[in-house]
């Protein structure tokens, strides 16, 4: 397995295009999310260090189609008060063109964000998960549906947990209910 197998994925859906250009949140703050055995929130601030180091933009999470990236300046990440927004100069290639032609008439299927939870970037309240420091790696423009890896991520993170055990279970509980 890659370093891309430890990823966790979350989804959100606010993009516009204007031009060749697509912005839009790739998270927000204010909704806690329900991944089925746990919820989850990301705490303002979360993104705030990871904004110095080399993002991608990539397309349905597939490194085999960069669309952009901070280095180069044509992605370009903020943290505000709603979340983690974006501005992305999206470029003439075939994923490209299938984004910008996807995005005039409304058919993607929003953003999401690849990340890794560092030591001490996460707190637990009962089943509720608070991101408060996020190593991102990448936003992906979604085209169809959210990418979430499920449980087999999600239980990385609950390792540090004292409940994980417990979790584990229901995590493999609600997988197999998927997929019956």
């Amino acid at each position: 397995m890659g370093a891309a197998a430890n990823l966790e994925r979350r989804f959100a859906t606010e993009i516009r295009s204007s031009g060749r250009k697509l912005t839009g949140y790739a998270a927000t703050f204010s909704a806690t999310a329900d991944l089925g055995a746990f919820r989850e929130r990301i705490s303002v601030g979360a993104f705030r260090d990871a904004l110095s180091g080399d993002v991608l933009a990539l397309l349905d999470h597939d490194a085999g189609k960069v669309l952009g990236r901070t280095r180069t300046g044509t992605l370009e990440l903020r943290e505000d008060d709603k979340g983690l927004a974006f501005a992305l100069d999206v470029p003439d290639t075939a994923a490209g063109r299938d984004v910008l032609a996807l995005a005039a008439r409304g058919d993607l299927g929003g953003m999401s964000f690849g990340f890794k939870v560092p030591k001490g970037g996460e707190s637990w309240q009962g089943d509720t998960r608070t991101l408060h420091k996020i190593d991102l790696r990448e936003i992906s423009i979604v085209s169809a549906w959210p990418a979430y890896e499920g449980t087999e991520i999600a239980l990385r993170s609950f390792q540090r947990h004292s409940g994980a055990l417990r979790r584990e279970r229901a995590l493999r509980l609600a997988e197999a209910r998927q997929w019956a």
